[in-house]
């Protein structure tokens, strides 16, 4: 009873305002193929600061105010969910997000302390956006129009845009979209989460065709067919062929589907990765 006692004690004596305030922030990296092309979502602010800049989605974690009134604390991914329905679209409300990172450099917003906690959503046929609230416009952009250039070593390493781009990113989002472009293309290392971007049933063609559009990297048909085939679970042979060869004539592609596992052992590495892992 001593220990709860010198507790409450400790907490009604507590005082707050000894410490320089805080706010969180959530941003949502949303990541889809449209068009052969790894596309980000993002959304023009409406407001100050950096208005009509463009930038993830997110926003401040707020309070939530119940129909009679009452009122709880939002939890980080309802916030991450908000925000992404608020500013681009409720359809897009339903998205799995999963934490990404957190961001608190100082001055990275000119407001305030501000500690953002960034969320990933990368997933196959995401909806059109639709501005709202705060937000002056909502767009898919191809990821490769953004101009991501990192600099400095793996302690110190940032992300800037390349010069003449012609929608620089607000803020720190820069950095937080080069995180989660690198997370999703390390998902497809270890997941089977690309044939979710393919329609059954597909060729190894199609799917190493998901693989080169996310990694930004071209892959040796030979190679990458072996490697897929290796992986126990991953695919699974439907026994049915393409009606026709290639464009260049040639026998018929062998057709797949989805396979049972839900990780790539041996994973699927990326040509750079490989390079980085060899002594």
């Amino acid at each position: 009873m001593d220990g709860i006692g010198d507790s409450e004690s400790f907490l009604a004596a507590y005082d707050p305002r000894a410490y320089d305030p805080i706010a969180v922030t959530v941003d949502v990296v949303a990541l889809t193929i449209r068009d052969a092309q790894l596309q980000v979502l993002l959304v023009r602010r409406g407001e100050q600061p950096q208005a009509g800049s463009w930038a993830l989605p997110g926003g401040f974690v707020r309070p939530l105010i119940g129909p009679d009134g009452e009122r709880t604390e939002e939890d980080l991914a309802q916030t991450a969910a908000r925000e992404l329905a608020e500013e681009a679209g409720p359809q897009l409300r339903a998205t799995h997000l999963e934490q990404l990172g957190s961001y608190g450099t100082p001055g990275r917003d000119p407001r305030m302390r501000v500690v953002s906690v960034a969320y990933l959503a990368f997933a196959p046929e995401m909806p059109e956006a639709t501005p709202g609230t705060d937000a002056a416009d909502a767009q898919w952009v191809p990821v490769s129009a953004l101009g991501l250039s990192p600099t400095g070593g793996p302690v110190t390493r940032s992300v800037t845009q390349r010069p003449g781009t012609t929608r620089p990113l607000a803020f720190d989002h820069a950095q937080i979209l080069a995180a989660g472009v690198e997370r999703a293309r390390a998902k497809l290392e270890y997941t089977p989460l690309a044939t979710a971007f393919v329609r059954e049933p597909f060729t190894i063609s199609d799917l190493r065709e998901v693989y080169e559009t996310v990694w930004a990297e071209k892959l040796h048909a030979g190679n990458f067919h072996r490697k897929v085939l290796s992986v126990p679970g991953f695919v699974e042979s439907t026994g049915d062929q393409t009606e026709s060869g290639g464009p260049r004539g040639g026998p018929r592609a062998k057709l797949y589907r989805r396979g049972d596992a839900t990780l790539l052992h041996p994973a699927l590495l990326r040509p750079t990765s490989e390079e980085a892992a060899r002594p």
